[in-house]
């Protein structure tokens, strides 16, 4: 039988020196009560101290909340992670260079719980190779602090992978929806799944306790067997939440279409303004084709959806987010991760197996920065720490690739009438860079192994072609020399096919997208 705690009370268990592995996205599946407990702790006695702190995705709202309660130099000694970006307190922790950080792509970090819990060695996986956490490159080291290996390079039957051991975690920390007094845990209110049934295995096989958020305590035997997530057998320790600390998402409290409890009418959703943003999304989903697996990124990307939907379009693909969800429509930023209207919710790990394995048919993903040789970053910039998150699994093995965003940064400002774009104000930072800060995705692991990649912006359109970044098109009412070529830093091959955007992207009723999915169904058979 589990026993029923106060926040506090869990506090408490956590020792020095252990290691935490805890659930989230945003704030699904993050135990909040336990993250302002922790911090609480810390902050009147100096203890849990110098913890090994370990999550997969971006856990917080961006501000306060989440990873943010455990940001405190002493608290924290080491940070393994997918994304630092949505908790600002641990961000700067990190950037400060008061805790060894290391950046691991989310995916692995999720099938590292899986293997912890199994005591095999490690993960191995081509993932990440030629990026940033190759141990040939940085090996996913975000702070000078970091100085241990934690990922290898090894050779099976002549052929490289890269390795990321396991180690044991001492403190489990994941969320659901309604516990037994057995501690059997319901998720039925989470919009997503996540790892909470490994993060909780691999706790209990390294002999560590597992501690779960609940809203609600039942009798035991009461529930349906068939809605049981966590067994049990797993969990050591219950807390009740309060409800202000059990959002379902970033932004919202509950709402039943992410839960799958009920589906909402998406007929009415709201039209994009014609500007940047939607001439990026236009020619993004032009790339699209019928029937195909898609993951949308954040940001631009999502508004690919939006666009399809306007088009009448978006019944012809399915949408996937890598937090789980199958079908449906993507949410926006503090939404993230969830969807209107899945068709199906499986676990986080899962979902990184499935992509992993070449289950996506196409992404599109955001450009923050690349360089000539099509390489892309999006987890670092100067000392700032992002984190790639999903972006290493989903670009490493998509079929194809579209990077999508604006071609400079930092107030750009443009109007799109009449068939064309203007340039208005140009942005003061180059994202065309001779070399990106950091490789997040590598175009030469792309070119050998024959991956379709297309980079979209608002005023011209890029291939990467025998490893060379190729201007394909450019938008209509563009100067070529003065708003493409003196805003990059290199000199791109020029295809001598070089040919105009559509002008009807840049009008304000497009209605191409069904022709064209019709003839990339044709050129893709």
């Amino acid at each position: 039988m589990a026993k029923v705690v106060t926040a506090a009370e869990a506090a408490e268990l956590i020792k020095d020196n252990d290691t935490v592995a805890a659930s989230g996205f945003g704030l699904s599946c993050w135990a909040e009560e336990m993250g302002i407990s922790i911090e609480e702790r810390f902050l009147q006695t100096g203890h849990p101290k110098n913890l090994t702190v370990m999550h997969a995705s971006a856990v917080g709202n961006r501000r306060d909340k989440g990873m943010s309660h455990l940001g405190y130099e002493g608290l924290t000694k080491r940070w393994i992670g997918g994304i630092a970006i949505a908790s600002p307190g641990m961000a700067k922790l990190i950037e400060e260079d008061k805790c060894e950080a290391y950046n691991l792509p989310q995916g692995v970090i999720t099938q590292l719980f899986r293997e912890i819990a199994a005591k095999r060695p490690g993960v191995i996986t081509k993932v990440g190779m030629g990026t940033f956490v190759d141990p040939r490159v940085e090996g996913g080291k975000m702070s000078p602090s970091a100085k241990e290996d934690l990922v290898k390079v090894i050779t099976i039957e002549d052929e490289e992978w890269l390795f990321y051991k396991t180690f044991p975690i001492n403190v489990a920390i994941i969320r659901g929806t309604v516990a037994d007094e057995n501690g059997n845990l319901t998720l039925e209110k989470e919009g997503l799944h996540m790892e909470v049934l490994p993060i909780a295995q691999a706790a209990r096989n390294s002999g560590g306790i597992v501690i779960a958020q609940v809203e609600n305590v039942a009798k035991k035997g009461t529930l349906n067997p068939k809605d049981i997530k966590v067994p049990g057998i797993l969990v050591d320790y219950l807390v009740i939440s309060q409800p202000e600390n059990h959002f379902q998402t970033e932004n919202t409290y509950y709402n039943p279409a992410f839960s799958g409890h009920v589906k909402v009418p998406l007929e009415g959703i709201e039209k994009l303004p014609l500007d940047q943003r939607k001439v990026i999304a236009r020619r993004s989903a032009a790339e699209l084709v019928p029937n195909a697996v898609l993951n949308l990124g954040v940001g631009i990307p999502v508004d690919v959806s939006t666009v399809a939907a306007e088009e009448g379009a978006n019944d012809q693909f399915i949408l996937t987010t890598e937090a789980g969800s199958i079908g449906g429509v993507p949410a926006g930023l503090k939404d993230f991760g969830h969807a209107y209207n899945s068709e199906a919710i499986v676990d986080h790990d899962a979902q990184f197996d499935f992509y992993d394995g070449g289950g996506i048919d196409l992404s599109v993903l955001g450009l923050a920065q690349t360089d000539e040789f099509g390489n892309v970053n999006v987890s670092k910039f100067g000392t700032r720490v992002a984190g790639c998150g999903g972006f290493i699994n989903i670009s490493h093995s998509a079929k194809k690739l579209v990077f999508a965003g604006t071609f400079t940064a930092g107030g750009l400002k443009t109007k799109v009438e009449e068939g064309k774009l203007t340039i208005l104000q140009e942005g003061k930072a180059k994202k065309f860079l001779k070399h990106v800060q950091q490789i997040t995705f590598s175009g030469a692991f792309a070119v050998n192994s024959g991956q379709h990649v297309v980079y979209v912006t608002e005023r011209a359109v890029f291939e990467l072609i025998d490893g060379k970044m190729t201007l394909t098109e450019i938008a209509p009412g563009i100067d070529l020399q003065k708003d493409i070529l003196e805003q990059m830093e290199f000199e791109p091959a020029i295809s001598p096919n070089l040919k105009d955007m559509d002008t009807a992207m840049f009008q304000e009723s497009w209605g191409q997208l069904k022709t064209l999915l019709t003839k990339n169904q044709v050129t893709h058979v």
